[in-house]
């Protein structure tokens, strides 16, 4: 027997979704975008980014709304000041920590809530303890594609789809703790003496543009290259700018 559908409100709409529905999803059910990052339809990432939270009705702290499933009766606001002032900090932590040139979209989210990553530039302290493992150059060990680790966000996308999100070869994997975690692949710490079978599915799925195709990464040094503009609005959600 199926189970009931669920009937909630979102921003001030009555909306009925299936039983078993996120948060997201019922908020895309009454024509309201949410901003994600890390989140992706076909693998969990394990909420990181934060950057969907939604206020819920009685709950002490903001929800992520990719994960959190929908449950009736619920009073969900995904455009209140405490909801925008907390995603305006996500992309100004994001900005501040990461080069985010190839990255539209998130670009395109800092540009909607005004973040301005400049508020952390001046207070930014190197962690404590030994320095991290050097990432690696961004030039290729491979004939595919680039790792420029200087624009990973740890999103986790990566490893993810390498493990057991659709690849199952778990060629990568995030090593290190807190400030000195970083995606590595043990050994050497190149992906030719990894189990990596170069599927592509990692590059496909990066958000920021730290693993790139080997002609893109081309073009765009010969400055002939560069990815479209993008603009978000919580009613249209992402589109060409």
């Amino acid at each position: 027997m199926a189970a009931e559908p669920i009937t909630l409100t979102i921003d001030g709409a009555t909306v009925t979704v299936p039983a078993g529905a996120t948060l997201r999803e019922a908020a895309l059910a009454a024509g309201i975008h949410t901003p994600t990052v890390c989140w992706h339809p076909h693998f969990p990432t394990g909420s990181n980014c934060r950057a969907c939270v939604v206020e819920l009705q009685g709950a002490r702290t903001l929800v992520p709304s990719c994960s959190r499933p929908a449950e009736p009766g619920m009073v969900v606001d995904t455009d209140s000041e405490r909801v925008r002032r907390s995603r305006r900090l996500v992309f100004e932590l994001l900005l501040s920590q990461a080069d985010l040139t190839l990255a539209p979209e998130i670009q395109a989210y800092a540009d909607y809530y005004g973040a301005d990553p400049g508020r952390f530039s001046l207070v930014a302290a190197p962690p404590a303890g030994p320095p991290p493992e050097a990432a690696p150059p961004a030039e290729p060990d491979n004939p595919f594609f680039v790792r420029d680790y200087s624009k990973c966000i740890l999103c986790r996308r990566c490893t993810a789809v390498c493990g057991s999100g659709v690849q199952y070869t778990f060629a990568i994997s995030v090593v290190g703790r807190g400030a000195h975690a970083t995606v590595g692949t043990g050994g050497t710490g190149l992906l030719p003496d990894s189990p990596c079978v170069f599927c592509g599915n990692c590059v496909g799925v990066c958000p920021t543009g730290a693993l790139l195709p080997l002609p893109n990464h081309t073009a765009g040094q010969a400055g002939q290259w560069a990815p479209p503009a993008l603009r978000w609005t919580p009613q249209t959600g992402v589109q060409p700018k």
